[in-house]
């Protein structure tokens, strides 16, 4: 006899912790990291960087990420009151004023939320697979994301820090461009640090680049090394 799904099943977000729990998940938010950070933000009006829904998706897909780790109990008692924490401040600023430094924050504890989640289900025992490898890339990505962020709550609090063609009206996507070109060390030139916070953000971006790609390449040789050997010892 075919079971039906239960209707809290269909929960939104019964749905995405099931989908976090999936190694798909990994390639699946790869494609959707691409698109928000590479793919829109060129085609938005200056200024239209957050939606409501946009902001609602993030805090329901932000969430069940945490719930999926509910096996740590650090998850439980820690991850999940600084999400809600800093989720339900992100939303309230849509009904209520919210100094946007304090938005700014609150993204930005997000995003470093939702980078543990995803290095967490890139790196969690069993073999290495190409969502693995994708989940690894959605990591990299999302560290300029963070980089970007911080340097949007930089100018926030020190305006000026930045010189070159940056329009601060734009939010955090403004700075992708920045941030990508210092996380991979292209370094065009044409947006400098002139503030020192600045210049020491920028120089830590440009270690954490490289810096994360060699020791991504060494944890993915061991943990496909111990799975091989694992496998073999059946």
């Amino acid at each position: 006899m075919v079971r039906l799904p239960d209707v809290h099943d269909w929960r939104p977000l019964d749905v995405l912790t099931r989908f976090w729990r999936r190694e798909q998940s990994l390639s699946h938010f790869l494609a959707l990291l691409l698109i928000a950070v590479f793919l829109v933000p060129p085609f938005l009006p200056a200024g239209g960087g957050r939606r409501p829904i946009s902001d609602l998706i993030f805090a329901l897909l932000l969430v069940a990420g945490v719930r999926a780790l509910y096996h740590w109990r650090i998850a439980r008692q820690v991850l999940m009151p600084i999400a809600i924490l800093v989720l339900s401040v992100d939303l309230a600023s849509w009904v209520v004023p919210v100094p946007e430094a304090w938005i700014r924050v609150c993204v930005l504890l997000a995003l470093l939320l939702l980078l543990l989640i995803v290095l967490a289900q890139t790196f969690r025992d069993g073999p290495v697979t190409h969502h693995r490898l994708l989940g690894a890339v959605a990591a990299y990505i999302l560290l300029g994301v963070i980089w970007a962020e911080a340097y949007s709550l930089l100018e926030i609090l020190r305006p000026g820090s930045f010189a070159g063609p940056i329009d601060v009206a734009d939010g955090p996507r403004a700075w992708f461009y920045f941030s990508f070109t210092t996380l991979t060390t292209v370094g065009y030139g044409d947006v400098l640090p002139v503030h020192p916070a600045a210049r020491s953000l920028a120089a830590l971006e440009a270690v954490t680049g490289p810096l994360y790609l060699a020791v991504l390449l060494a944890r993915l040789v061991s943990q496909a090394v111990s799975s091989d050997r694992g496998g073999a010892s059946r």
